[in-house]
């Protein structure tokens, strides 16, 4: 009689495009690794592909969280770069991004990763889908958290690339082609939610001393403040002095509650993605959807509800995940 030995599974985690929403990967990746549910490769668009990476690099996320969480968000606004010749380009000059991930993630090759990887961006010109496994992790992150119009397009090769999530906001088929044979998906794009959100505290465990992430919180704080000062403002908010005062006059004039055009850019391009994400998350075994349809794209300042909703939908997924896993 002829025993066959079952294989093993090979588990890969689909991380999506979200902006703001997208910081649910991070209570994701903490929720799976309590459990002890080990990945063995990953995918990401947008955001999802900067929080991939670092947990590629790394090998975990507790430090990553604690970044989010101690960041001087109002400094890290000021990376908007203020040289108006690249208005027409796109809001956000990409080198002090550059700067910025170099210090989150660190100058790393594909190569040198811990955890397979593939990030995923779009050639703006072709409307081609960009699946990009190899060379600088930080030029592949970059280029695909270029969102349209707010970051200027980033030149990769003979290509110019943005935004991964305008082609494949769940990229779920990609980290299945990678070897995965059990596909776990973190779907974060959804439609607006017009209510506050509620948010129920919960204690986790750290993997990682609070002195080393303190330092470590610290030492980023102090990059960013160095590459801020590297930068010239005054004759950027000369101009805006003067544009600010014309504009005020007229201001009253108008809703206070109507969206600002970074927020009605962006919403844009994630209402269109909205139905490819619900096309591509059926290729997963298992999709978490974290209840962050009440955050705006640009949220970033309720990272911790954002994080808290992504491990709370994780562990809400957890028996149906070790069910699938055994069957």
């Amino acid at each position: 009689m002829r025993i066959f030995k079952k294989k093993k599974l090979k588990i890969g985690l689909a991380l999506g495009s979200g902006a703001a929403r997208g910081l649910a990967h991070i209570g994701v990746l903490k929720a799976l690794i309590e459990e002890g549910i080990s990945i063995d490769y990953i995918s990401g668009s947008s955001i999802g592909a900067l929080v991939g990476a670092y947990f590629a690099s790394k090998g975990e996320v507790t430090t990553f969280e604690e970044m989010i969480l101690g960041i001087d968000w109002k400094k890290l606004a000021r990376l908007i770069d203020p040289n108006l010749i690249f208005m027409l380009k796109g809001l956000i000059h990409g080198q002090k991004i550059k700067e910025l991930l170099q210090a989150i993630i660190g100058d790393v090759d594909f190569k040198d990763l811990k955890i397979p990887l593939a990030v995923v961006a779009t050639d703006i010109n072709t409307g081609e889908e960009v699946i990009i496994k190899e060379g600088s992790v930080i030029e592949a992150v970059r280029a695909s958290i270029s969102m349209p119009a707010i970051f200027m397009p980033v030149k990769y090769g003979r290509r110019f690339l943005i935004d991964g999530g305008v082609v494949n906001p769940v990229p779920a088929g990609i980290v299945r082609n990678m070897g995965a044979t059990f596909v776990i998906a973190c779907n974060v794009t959804q439609k607006l939610k017009n209510k506050r959100m509620q948010v129920h505290k919960k204690k986790t465990s750290k993997l990682i001393s609070k002195s080393q992430v303190k330092k470590d919180v610290n030492s980023l704080n102090g990059r960013v403040n160095k590459i801020i000062q590297k930068m010239n403002f005054k004759d950027f908010w000369k101009v805006f002095a003067t544009f600010q005062g014309k504009a005020q006059n007229k201001a009253k004039r108008i809703d206070p509650n109507t969206p600002n055009i970074f927020e009605v850019l962006i919403q844009s391009v994630y209402l269109m993605e909205y139905e490819i994400a619900k096309l591509k998350a059926k290729e997963a075994d298992i999709v978490i959807t974290p209840d962050v349809g009440i955050l705006k794209v640009l949220d970033f300042y309720h990272r911790k509800e954002a994080i808290t909703k992504g491990l709370e939908a994780t562990k809400r997924m957890l028996p149906n995940i070790h069910k699938l896993i055994k069957s």
